[in-house]
């Protein structure tokens, strides 16, 4: 791209990731956005480049991966500017059955997803998220803050970790809900894929706490589309192993954010118990199948 003709550059401070990336504004009004990566993470960002060109020509609805190249300080990547509204912003303005229907396009868009195989020389599911599960559990031990109710999680841990045995392992979005998903002229769109990895594809669903806080009618199509209306029982109990795991780290994680994102974290694990009946129940009670 001519980066001669650019006549604005606007910084985005939304995210987690520690990348710098821009809005670019070209003279005929056509805009742009531009992540930039130091070269350490420049072999990540060549395969996330490679990933989302081959999930672009198989129809996502997504930025169009344009341009990556060396930059003096590492590497950067060009992609279409999404000139849309946030969907968790939007999302509960809808009446309720449109917010399902939304949902059951997110799920139908992350079987696309999920259709991109994982690396043939991976380590076994079992073996890789056993690891991660205890080291999320020393970081949540060693952490100076604490969950009322962590009892429940642990548990659960402890008594459901046999289900990984065996699952396969497919291209992960990362980061999978409606913080990260636009509305573009009535047009759900996946953003934000530079958290990607690969797992058992149910493992994306961790995320689903985000979007049933959210809309729980939007949550509730996501896994009806997924599954086109035929849930495995599996699935739910699994899905909760993946969540209260999530749960325990995410207050670690928290404290170098400030208060405001420990008060979410403690919320959402109340609101995640809530669902859960203290983890008694598989199923959580957000979840309304509608048709």
């Amino acid at each position: 791209m001519d980066l001669s003709k650019i006549i604005k550059i606007e910084p985005i401070r939304k995210g987690w990731s520690g990348d710098r990336k821009y809005r670019l504004t070209y003279e005929n009004g056509a805009s742009y956005f531009l992540r930039l990566v130091s070269r350490k993470k420049e072999d990540r960002l060549r395969e996330l480049f490679r990933l989302e060109e081959e999930l672009f020509s198989r129809g996502l609805a997504m930025a169009r991966p344009i341009e990556i190249g060396e930059a003096e300080e590492g590497c950067y990547i060009i992609e279409s500017w999404i000139n849309g509204k946030s969907a968790e912003k939007e999302l509960p303005r809808l009446s309720h059955i449109d917010q399902f229907n939304y949902g059951l396009e997110a799920g139908d868009m992350l079987r696309l997803i999920h259709s991109l195989p994982g690396p043939a020389d991976l380590p076994s599911w079992q073996q890789r998220f056993n690891a991660k599960i205890d080291r999320k559990i020393r970081m949540y031990k060693d952490c100076s803050l604490k969950i009322e109710g962590d009892g429940y999680f642990l548990d659960y841990i402890d008594n459901n970790r046999q289900l990984l045995n065996g699952r396969p392992q497919c291209f992960q979005h990362g980061d999978y809900h409606v913080g990260n998903m636009m509305f573009e002229d009535g047009r759900l769109v996946i953003i934000d894929f530079d958290r990607f990895d690969y797992g058992d594809p149910w493992e994306e669903f961790n995320r689903i706490v985000w979007s049933a806080q959210a809309s729980p009618a939007f949550a509730s199509g996501l896994v009806e589309g997924y599954f086109k209306g035929e849930i495995p029982e599996e699935f739910w109990r699994l899905l909760a192993l993946y969540i209260s795991s999530n749960a325990l780290s995410a207050l670690a994680w928290a404290i170098d954010f400030g208060e405001g994102e420990i008060a979410t974290m403690k919320n959402q694990a109340e609101d995640i118990l809530v669902w859960y009946k203290n983890m008694d129940c598989f199923i959580p009670s957000w979840y309304n199948k509608e048709k």
